[in-house]
């Protein structure tokens, strides 16, 4: 009861805030109070609509927002999202496009399981839908799936990923992002040893922790300075009785909110303060610059305990994936059976949370793979979030990435010309502008 009734705290905390900010906008709204303007009044109302919206955002799934889409023939195409496979702790949705001819490129986007919804990568689906079929892992939120589905921990997230694989066939391109990129290429080594008629042709790995000691970060000397049973005592809650995961062991998405507000304090706090100001003189709209990312930002979900931990544990401490030494049910799995798939890895060179050098060390972990098949790119001026959403994303990181998968389509086309990069476990390595074939 100790954990429930922690977790119902938080949960009764966000609804108090979000109870006194909706006071306050319709207190200071009143129509008598227009009668002395005072603009005490505004602000109050300013503040009351700006902290209901946040309090309120906190547990509300995002939308996609991604409804039509303008093809070839110039029409727009209203755009669909088809569940492809259906799991308890996530499914694999497909953004279908009804009216418009198939596209070549079959991607299948994996989103992180980090504390944010797949609609995090809104806008890099957006950008891929134009010319590929997209696929995406899409989530559930921890709270809500009842204790009697069972555990979900990183072995059962290997598993996941290597059915969707097998759901969409072989001529498929993988694109992982941030926290799943170790345990994708796991699972495209299951698949090679024991199906390899259903790996991908390629797989792109854009700024994951496979080797977290290549180059520390805040997040890498949390998980080294922390115990595992400090964690399990101070990170970990019961789901309480509000919601159909009930009872249910979870790292909590309100305090994933919290440690994620607290890297960068000073930040969000002006960046509110901002916003108060502007919604009094008039200056905000509803998909104002603000509003777009802390919609999204906000937006949290609770982890199951066990996905947490032995991520912490097997992933961060014991670096089972950098030492090839990743099991799942019992059994080793191998990176260097990894022959015929593609790999390119793709960083930032001011990622603050997977720092360079990471996620580029998974090109040494695949022994079997030919050079012509390795390909790694770095960004210099791209943080994390830039690598796959913003403007690095869209101007220099997605073309590589179509070019990539291009050359690896089956067809034998070659891949665009590049220079021979130098040391790829050196974390400050020169910037390349191009996906550098290994």
């Amino acid at each position: 009861m100790r954990y429930m009734a922690t977790y119902d705290m938080m949960e009764t905390l966000r609804n108090a805030n979000q109870w006194l900010g909706a006071t306050a906008l319709s207190f200071a709204s009143y129509p008598i109070f227009s009668m002395t303007p005072n603009p005490a009044f505004q602000m109050l109302a300013a503040w009351g609509e700006v902290t209901e919206r946040t309090f309120a955002r906190m547990v509300t799934k995002p939308d996609w927002g991604i409804r039509t889409y303008t093809c070839e023939d110039g029409k727009d195409h209203l755009v669909g999202i088809e569940t492809i496979v259906e799991k308890p702790f996530g499914n694999l949705i497909q953004f279908a496009v009804p009216g418009r001819k198939p596209m070549k490129r079959r991607v299948l986007l994996i989103a992180p399981m980090s504390g944010h919804y797949a609609t995090l990568l809104r806008s890099t689906v957006k950008s891929l839908l134009v010319n590929c079929e997209v696929f995406i892992t899409d989530w559930h939120n921890a709270r809500d799936i009842p204790v009697s589905e069972g555990k979900f921990d990183v072995e059962d997230y290997t598993l996941y990923l290597a059915e969707f694989m097998r759901a969409l066939g072989p001529d498929t391109h993988v694109i992982a992002v941030c926290q799943p990129v170790p345990l994708a290429l796991a699972a495209t080594a299951l698949l090679a040893e024991d199906e390899p008629e259903a790996q991908p042709r390629s797989l792109t790995l854009i700024g994951g922790p496979v080797d977290p000691d290549a180059a520390p970060t805040e997040v890498t000397d949390f998980g080294r300075r922390m115990t595992m049973g400090l964690l399990e005592q101070t990170m970990v809650q019961r789901v309480g009785f509000k919601y159909p995961g009930v009872g249910r062991m979870v790292y909590p998405g309100l305090m994933q909110l919290a440690s994620f507000i607290s890297m960068n304090g000073e930040k969000h706090a002006q960046a509110f303060s901002d916003q108060i100001a502007n919604v009094a003189m008039g200056n905000d709209s509803d998909h104002d610059r603000h509003n777009r990312f802390y919609d999204e930002y906000l937006a949290v979900m609770d982890m199951t305990a066990e996905f947490y931990l032995s991520t912490v544990e097997r992933i961060f401490k014991g670096l089972e994936i950098a030492r090839n030494e990743f099991t799942v049910q019992g059994r080793k799995v191998d990176m260097g059976k990894i022959t015929n798939v593609a790999v390119m890895t793709v960083e930032g060179g001011k990622d603050d949370i997977s720092a360079p050098g990471q996620c580029v060390a998974a090109l040494d972990l695949c022994t079997g793979l030919p050079d012509e098949k390795k390909a790694s790119h770095l960004e210099p001026e791209a943080g994390h979030y830039g690598i796959f959403a913003g403007r690095s994303w869209r101007n220099n990181i997605r073309p590589l990435v179509l070019d990539f998968i291009d050359a690896h389509d089956g067809t034998g086309r070659k891949a665009p010309p590049s220079t021979k990069p130098a040391n790829r476990n050196a974390p400050n390595r020169a910037p390349q502008s191009k996906a550098t074939p290994v």
